[in-house]
């Protein structure tokens, strides 16, 4: 154990050294800000992914044609009322639903907008269970009821989609057609589904009488303890509904959980890489902190020649310096996570206040406490090795040293 008055000691002689002091905690507190944003972020999108995986998308199968763009507008693949009706009738499927996507005109007030219409069943809204999104104003559509529409939650705020913010029974036109808003759904938390519109499938094919209309996708409820077992009887169903060999098919099936996986191994990689690159900051931060402690007992060679002629132990000097270090990464580690924490809580507003909520980050205690020991342990090593370097030092050479 280091003694109290080292300590001072030790506290004493960085602070006659503010300069360098200074930028070796610099840079290491800069790789521990770095990966404390993107731990955080990276909490949170998981946070959110799993939220879907654990809720009511964990028996869900999603069925998509293969095609470039957002589904369903690449018609060269498309799934049809015949591919509903087979996955209706697979083994292992409860029940299926599809979903038409559109780009469409919206005009309201003289101001004209294009954006994406979904036309779904309402009376088995499985695409929209998915995400667990209900109506957050109002009510939903009705089958039958083509001359209403639901809308995502932006169009609600001012100056956010048009200057003027629509209201339950306001009146907006889509494709040329008056259409009556009768609710508005939860929002999101991103730009893209918060400004979409939705309508029965039967108003898609009256807005765009001359397109081709077919699902973009399809969902399909099944057993949660069979899901590849469903999967293969779907994809089978499939290729002999289109004519298709195995291995040939122009359509993808994959149960949500599945789908999430593959977002998370990629943001996985992305975040791996980013959080490589801090680490390196790191390293070059610790021999920073090692060429610093270095300087310093070779500055401080016949000063410690004196502290060892007093009587102090090769163990107490080597105990100075290791503090030294230690202390340096500990500053770092404490300025860094809070450096951290308060850019990520101002990235937070600001992507929430842009429509982007559910990239939210997450403040776990582990996170502040994990970077911070990180940190200390850091500097401690990074000053190992000049500390037991300046406890080996000759007394006698030390005194002689000029």
């Amino acid at each position: 154990m280091i003694s109290l008055e080292a300590i001072r000691y030790s506290l004493r002689n960085l602070s006659h050294r503010k300069g360098r002091s200074f930028l070796t905690i610099l840079s290491i507190f800069i790789g521990i800000a770095t990966i404390f944003i993107f731990i955080s972020f990276g909490l949170g999108l998981y946070t959110y992914m799993n939220e879907f995986m654990e809720g009511s998308s964990a028996d869900k199968v999603i069925i998509q044609a293969k095609g470039i763009g957002a589904p369903g507008l690449d018609t060269t693949f498309k799934l049809e009322d015949k591919d509903l009706r087979a996955v209706e009738k697979t083994a292992g499927v409860y029940e299926a639903s599809g979903a038409i996507f559109k780009v469409a005109e919206i005009e309201f007030r003289d101001e004209k907008k294009f954006v994406f219409i979904m036309g779904y069943d309402p009376r088995n809204p499985l695409v929209m269970d998915i995400g667990d999104v209900e109506i957050g104003y109002g009510r939903n559509f009705r089958w039958g009821e083509t001359t209403k529409v639901v809308l995502g939650y932006n169009y609600k705020i001012k100056d956010k989609i048009f200057s003027n913010e629509i209201k339950l029974n306001d009146k907006v036109e889509i494709q040329g057609r008056d259409m009556r808003v009768v609710g508005f759904y939860e929002a999101i938390g991103n730009p893209q589904d918060d400004s979409n519109i939705y309508v029965v499938e039967d108003a898609v094919e009256e807005l765009f009488p001359n397109d081709t209309i077919s699902y973009g996708m399809i969902v399909a409820r099944v057993d949660p303890d069979k899901i590849d077992w469903t999967v293969e009887n779907i994809e089978r169903k499939l290729r002999g509904v289109r004519n298709l060999e195995k291995g040939k098919e122009d359509f993808y099936v994959q149960s949500f959980a599945d789908l999430i996986e593959s977002y998370a191994g990629a943001m996985n990689l992305i975040i791996g890489f980013v959080i490589l690159i801090a680490l390196i900051s790191i390293l070059v931060s610790a021999v920073n902190t090692a060429n610093t402690m270095i300087t310093s007992v070779i500055e401080r060679t016949r000063e410690i020649g004196v502290i060892k002629a007093i009587g102090a132990k090769n163990s107490e000097v080597f105990g100075i310096f290791l503090f030294e270090s230690a202390f340096l990464g500990t500053v770092a580690g404490v300025i860094g996570v809070l450096l951290g924490w308060g850019l990520s809580s101002a990235g937070g507003v600001i992507l929430d206040n842009l429509g982007w909520g559910f990239l939210a980050p997450v403040f776990p205690a582990s996170l502040f406490i994990g970077l911070i020991l990180f940190a200390v342990i850091t500097g401690a090593i990074s000053g190992a090795i000049p500390a037991w370097k300046a406890s080996k030092t000759n007394i006698v050479d030390a005194l002689r040293y000029e």
